[in-house]
């Protein structure tokens, strides 16, 4: 049994997805480990990482827009009976910051993922993905930390 831990950094263009899926590929077959689990997170509360389509872009765009409409900037509105609007607090970093927040809690700064044949174990249609909610460029830290066979061990 084999584990890694590592980091990898990331530059965003601002609000957006990247794809990261090849880029883990490429560091698990570094690793050498054939079989076992990855555990992938963020180090960050402003940005997201999911799994999701990677064959139509529109699938991206839809998800962004819809939460946009869902989390608004600036303030937002009761989904209680009285209706009342409440501003964020939390505004010195941007318009953009506390919204931010928001979505990553309603997405995911962790996954976990099986590792087989020293790749991630996806659907054919699926990517793993960063999703920036900032609006500027960031520099974005992933922590991986892969257990599993190493398959320099295995028996043919």
């Amino acid at each position: 049994m084999k584990q890694i831990l590592s980091e990898i950094s990331l530059e965003t263009s601002g609000e957006g997805f990247i794809d990261i899926t090849n880029k883990i590929n490429c560091w698990l077959l570094k690793t050498n480990i054939c079989q076992g689990i990855l555990t992938i997170t963020t180090q960050h509360t402003s940005c997201s990482l999911i799994i999701n389509e990677n064959a139509d872009p529109k699938v991206l765009e839809d998800l962004s827009a819809y939460f946009k409409a869902l989390v608004p900037e600036g303030s937002f509105q009761s989904l209680g009976a009285t209706n009342k609007y409440f501003s964020y607090k939390h505004s010195e970093e941007g318009v953009d910051d506390m919204p931010a927040h928001i979505k990553t809690i309603l997405t995911c700064s962790s996954l976990s993922l099986s590792i087989n044949k020293n790749k991630l174990v996806l659907g054919t249609w699926q990517a793993i993905y960063l999703w920036e909610h900032r609006y500027k460029k960031n520099l974005r830290k992933i922590c991986l930390h892969a257990i599993g066979e190493d398959f320099r061990n295995q028996t043919q």
